[in-house]
């Protein structure tokens, strides 16, 4: 799941709009400007090129500062004003400690402080942020914040806004957040947390938002939370809740953001739920619900997202049904969908449909690949698609099914990324792949795809990962491969491949640690943004990293770098231009028959975690100069 970033409530800035206005005359207190400079030269000290701070300048009052706010003259007579506001997201890059943030405590008629983004490490002051009793909104998000929430934060009673999203904060939360009972935003998502959620959550009335996701939040939701009427977005996705969904949580009549994915929820889905009319998104995969799904769900008519996959709940085979609500996105992976697959689909505009693992058969719907799906997971349809070249189908998962014959090209042209690994295809690849000309990731692996590693294939200039795992290839790599310029993954382990590594290897612009000219690709937007795809649980790309398989996520693969020639016939000595690929990651080339010495030139790969060199006929000393390699933490040279 993608964070959604909290933002301010329409209600809260209204809150702030009387006191947030320009100081074009105003004078701040001295005491006040000096803890500024002296927190601007904490930052100077750290990172010397910060030029976001350039107006903070002695010469000149701090309400006329950049990222400073000041409240208004308190009489018509006076110039004098103090900091109310300062507003510091992304400053610096710079890892900075926290208790630079020391002289910032001093301004106690702070009411908006924003320090979010800026690599702070360290504990949360405690006492300092304690001095701070009139803040309204306090946002600590992207941080590196460690230890435990201070109890001092839960004695600020005047916040409405409290964001400690995206650190490492750990220990349980605790129940003195019950105090904060003005607050309408709270975002602690993306930390260590854990423990039970206390059940003085339910006082916390006027709660707009609340984002607790991806913790390590345990045992029950607690059933106060019906009482949280203001509610329009409550996400627990990614924690390890259990017992059944509170019976009353259809007492939540403003909520339109349902988010419980990835827990370990039991029971079935609540039928007071049927009063959430304002609901947009419902988000319950991969947990243990049982029983049937209700179709009352599809009479919501606010819902656009709708995720049930993962669970134990099964579908209502034989039921015809009128949806009343128009679905962007749905997930019924493993709920017992039987036969064809269901008509009513055609009724709905969705982008995202996934309805793998159930047991449909027959054959694939016409006006199924006629729909302007952008990503589709089907499993279990027996008969491959034919699909309007004219679709705005970007994202096609077909992997793990029982597909035979020839390796199908009856995409959309415009087809980004293509998974058909896992299946039973045959034969040599087909010449018509490069009419797919926007393709940038290309998955063949675990088939049974013979012939030689085709020369045509490498016209394909966008791929950035080609997976050709456990087929049948023959002969050499082409020495071509260097026009695959933005190449990142390339794995064509467990093959027949044969003769020496070709040196344009070197050539490979993108894994020698050229930048990536990001082309904004339809797919890489809509998984980037947080707006549309945050709920959609993107299959990992599996890959044999660090002597064992492991999944990378689809969504953030640019951080990865791979190559992996392994199981092959290799032969001839290892390339000493292999060197040139700083940017890998892992670099894997066991089980071959190469010879000759371990070239030294190795120790240039720079952030190479993983280096297996096994199995081979190598000879010689490992180069000493591998001490340079600081991210190695994987090196096989056994077996030479």
């Amino acid at each position: 799941m993608v964070m959604v970033m909290a933002n301010p409530s329409l209600l809260l800035k209204s809150i702030f709009f009387f006191f947030l206005l320009p100081c074009l005359s105003w004078s701040c207190p001295e005491y006040q400007k000096q803890a500024l400079l002296q927190f601007k030269s904490s930052v100077l000290a750290i990172n010397s090129s910060l030029n976001t701070l350039d107006s903070w300048d002695s010469s000149s009052s701090c309400c006329l500062w950049d990222n400073v706010t000041c409240s208004s003259p308190s009489t018509s007579n006076s110039t004098s004003s103090v900091v109310i506001g300062l507003h510091l997201s992304d400053i610096s890059a710079q890892l900075m400690p926290s208790n630079l943030l020391a002289p910032l405590f001093f301004i106690r008629s702070l009411r908006v402080l924003d320090i979010s983004q800026n690599a702070i490490n360290g504990q949360i002051p405690a006492l300092g942020f304690g001095n701070l009793s009139n803040l309204v909104h306090l946002d600590l998000s992207w941080n590196w914040f460690n230890g435990s929430i201070p109890p001092q934060l839960f004695q600020l009673r005047h916040l409405q806004y409290l964001d400690l999203g995206s650190n490492k904060l750990k220990g349980g939360l605790s129940p003195k957040v019950g105090s904060l009972q003005d607050l309408r935003m709270l975002n602690l998502s993306y930390n260590r947390l854990s423990g039970e959620l206390p059940e003085e959550i339910g006082n916390l009335t006027k709660l707009q938002q609340l984002s607790l996701g991806s913790n390590k939040f345990s045992n029950a939701i607690p059933s106060s939370i019906s009482y949280l009427r203001e509610l329009e977005q409550l996400d627990l996705t990614d924690n390890a809740l259990s017992m059944e969904i509170p019976t009353h949580i259809g007492n939540l009549s403003n909520l339109s953001s349902l988010q419980l994915r990835k827990n370990k929820l039991t029971g079935g889905i609540p039928a007071s739920m049927q009063k959430l009319n304002k609901l947009e998104s419902l988000d319950f995969e991969g947990n243990l619900l049982t029983g049937e799904i209700p179709l009352w769900l599809f009479d919501l008519k606010d819902l656009q997202a709708l995720f049930l996959g993962g669970n134990n709940l099964t579908w209502q085979n034989n039921m015809k049904m009128v949806p009343k609500c128009k679905l962007f996105e749905l997930s019924l992976r493993s709920c017992d969908l039987q036969g064809e697959i269901p008509e009513w689909i055609s009724t709905q505009t969705l982008f995202f449909l996934d309805l793998s693992n159930n047991l449909l058969h027959g054959p694939f719907p016409q006006w199924l690949a006629e729909i302007n799906l952008v990503y589709l997971i089907l499993l279990s349809s027996n008969i491959f698609p034919v699909f309007d070249r004219q679709v705005n189908l970007w994202y096609a998962d077909f992997s793990s099914n029982q597909f035979s014959g020839e390796v199908p090209t009856t995409f959309p042209t415009d087809i980004e990324i293509l998974s058909l690994g896992g299946n039973k295809f045959s034969g040599a690849l087909p010449s018509n792949l490069t009419k797919l000309r926007n393709l940038e990731r290309l998955e063949l692996q675990d088939n049974d795809i013979s012939g030689e590693f085709p020369n045509f294939l490498l016209q394909i200039s966008h791929l950035r990962v080609l997976n050709l795992r456990n087929n049948s290839l023959q002969g050499s790599i082409p020495k071509t491969i260097s026009n695959l310029k933005n190449l990142q993954i390339l794995d064509l382990s467990s093959n027949n491949l044969t003769r020496e590594i070709p040196t344009e290897f070197a050539n490979l612009t993108r894994m020698s640690g050229a930048p990536y000219l990001p082309s904004h690709t339809f797919v890489d937007i809509l998984l980037s943004s947080r707006i549309g795809f945050d709920n959609i649980a993107v299959n990992e790309l599996i890959v044999n990293w660090k002597k064992s398989k492991q999944g990378l996520p689809r969504n953030n693969l640019e951080m990865y770098f791979l190559l992996d020639l392994s199981n092959n016939q290799l032969s001839n000595e290892i390339l000493t231009s292999l060197g040139a690929l700083k940017a890998l990651k892992m670099l894997n080339l066991s089980y071959n028959k190469l010879s000759g010495k371990i070239p030294a030139s190795l120790s240039d790969l720079q952030n190479v975690e993983g280096l297996d060199l096994s199995h081979n006929k190598l000879s010689g000393p490992i180069p000493t100069t591998f001490t340079k390699l600081q991210q190695l933490t994987t090196l096989d040279v056994s077996n030479n």
